[in-house]
């Protein structure tokens, strides 16, 4: 019997994450099959699997940067190597808000918020923390619904916090009551909404929840629970018993546009939002606080809904789907849909200048702010946008390769010939970029691109932000680290002496053309002096010199 956690801490919350992103990875076709309620759309496993995803991310991130800071401690004697549980439940939170997707991404980003509210006020939960995070996770949830269904996964998590009531104080039990709750609400949702009883299935979004609590199970216990059935036949009644929802938008006549984005703004604002945002459209979900929420809504009118943002606060990674669209969606209009390209170029690019750099070259782009990388969803979005029978798809950074995958993967259930280039740096794309000749055969392209990117060595220069262990030693806040390749390679004081180093090291092995990305907080003069230094101490090289805007690092290194 592996050995098991007895209460929820940051470790279980990595574990857990973890189990959930699989469990749904594994149902995902099996949810977007019976997705029907709000919109017969055939994404909410998609959409699940990218919010936890994105949370996933997040947990992740607390625990490589505690991890480096750890190393330091443990040399001198401190820390025990774990983060505590309020950092890891809050990034929980924060990561699924961050890539919350559709409407059941989205409702299931505030059920993580709402646990997140109890668990970070203790330092490990028991069966008590867990059913008082289940409560407010479900009140939280369904205050978050401009108008709350019955038969949906707000019913299933309802019914997980009741059930939880009574099972004590152990935390696996407490789990396992959950699930078992869930479980058994999910099998009445087909006699609670009468588009799923004439479907014969359960809920979609009550259907993720019950596999991301099956995986808290899986954490407290060391055993999955039982697989979930997605149809239930004996559930299914006469649909003349069961009352239609009035919002119901199934036949087809329903908002023409889902309207998604972040939006900066304070509470009172976010309530005149509501309001207004009601009165445009249906399927009204906006969750979050503290001044950071995600709305989403399904409106006729995408500009308007967009423009209702603007008056809040400030809105950002603004996505509109447009039902009819020609995609995955075409279920919900008649719309002939416009002709496809036969090629496209689909990029995420770290900065606003690398973006202009890529359209330029006829790329669709992803841009990837400092602290905010793209999800899976953002992908999927840019390959639709694109709107070509073939995708090239460049992530640009070795963290985006399972948010690709998830996204080239789904891309080509829609139809979409998608080859994904595991490009691992923006200098890579540029390479690919170059050498792309779209009047070529689709796997040629893919060769000489993918050939193009592997012979690019890349470096990145920045700043360190606090005192850590690295594969060049230890380094303190403020000093420049030069990495190649993605390791630490060079400390300095300098930026230009310490970029002239890791360009030395990079052109100690060859090469033929030295690409430099220069961010706005980089001094003119540094690309100035590397290319005098190319110049004078590598005579067949030449240099290129591209400026990046706000792209995170100070300076971008290619050597090919």
């Amino acid at each position: 019997m592996p050995q098991v956690p007895q209460t929820l801490d940051a470790l279980a919350v990595r574990t857990w994450c973890g189990l959930a992103l699989e469990a749904l990875g594994r149902a995902r076709e099996e949810i977007d099959a019976i997705n029907v309620y709000p919109v017969a759309d055939g994404d909410t496993g998609t959409n699940l699997y990218l919010t936890v995803e994105s949370a996933c991310g997040a947990v992740e991130g607390v625990f490589a940067g505690y991890d480096a800071e750890a190393m330091t401690k443990a040399s001198a004697g401190a820390g025990n190597g774990v983060p505590p549980l309020a950092d890891a439940v809050l990034a929980m939170a924060h990561g699924a808000l961050m890539g919350a997707r559709g409407n059941s991404g989205t409702i299931l980003a505030q059920l993580l918020r709402g646990m997140a509210q109890v668990l970070a006020a203790e330092s490990a939960a028991d069966g008590e923390g867990l059913r008082l995070a289940l409560r407010r996770a479900a009140d939280l949830a369904r205050e978050a619904v401009a108008h709350p269904v019955e038969g949906t996964v707000l019913s299933v998590a309802s019914a997980a916090a009741d059930a939880a009531e009574a099972a004590g104080d152990d935390c696996a039990r407490v789990a396992c009551a959950a699930h078992a709750g869930a479980l058994a609400a999910l099998g009445r949702t087909p006699g609670q909404l009468a588009v799923l009883g004439r479907a014969g299935v359960v809920d979609a979004g009550g259907r993720g929840l019950v596999a991301v609590l099956a995986a808290l199970v899986e954490t407290l216990t060391g055993e999955a629970p039982r697989p979930v059935a997605t149809q239930e036949p004996a559930a299914v009644p006469d649909p003349a018993d069961v009352p239609e929802c009035p919002d119901l938008p199934f036949d087809g006549d329903g908002p023409a546009y889902e309207v998604i984005y972040l939006l900066r703004a304070d509470d009172d604002a976010v309530t005149r939002l509501r309001e207004r945002l009601d009165g445009l459209g249906d399927s009204l979900v906006v969750v979050g606080g503290d001044g950071l929420w995600n709305v989403h809504v399904h409106v006729d009118d995408a500009g308007a809904a967009v423009e209702a943002g603007i008056e809040a606060g400030r809105p950002y990674r603004i996505r509109i789907t447009h039902f009819g669209a020609g995609d995955v969606h075409t279920r919900r209009g008649d719309a002939p849909a416009r002709e496809r390209v036969q090629r496209a170029v689909v990029a995420v690019v770290p900065g606003e200048g690398l973006a202009g750099l890529y359209a330029e070259a006829g790329a669709t782009t992803v841009l990837a702010r400092a602290g905010e990388p793209p999800v899976g969803g953002e992908l999927l979005a840019a390959i639709r946008r694109a709107h070509a029978r073939e995708v090239v798809l460049l992530p640009n950074d070795t963290d985006l390769r399972q948010a690709a995958a998830a996204a080239a993967e789904q891309a080509r259930a829609e139809g979409v010939r998608v080859a994904l280039i595991p490009t691992r740096a923006a200098v890579q794309g540029i390479a690919a970029l170059a050498v792309h000749e779209s009047a070529r055969r689709f796997d040629e392209d893919v060769v000489a691109m993918t050939s193009a990117a592997g012979a690019t060595r890349y470096a990145e220069l920045a700043v360190a932000e606090r005192q850590s262990w690295t594969m060049a030693g230890i380094c303190q806040a403020g000093d420049v680290l030069g990495l190649i390749e993605g390791d630490v390679a060079v400390i300095g004081s300098d930026l230009a002496a310490t970029a002239e180093t890791v360009l030395d090291r990079m052109l100690a092995a060859g090469g033929e053309l030295v690409t430099l990305v220069v961010g706005d907080e980089a001094p003119e003069a540094v690309a100035e002096r590397l290319e005098a230094r190319v110049r004078a101490s590598y005579l067949a090289v030449d240099t290129v010199v591209y400026r990046g805007g706000r792209q995170g690092a100070l300076l971008l290194i290619g050597v090919e």
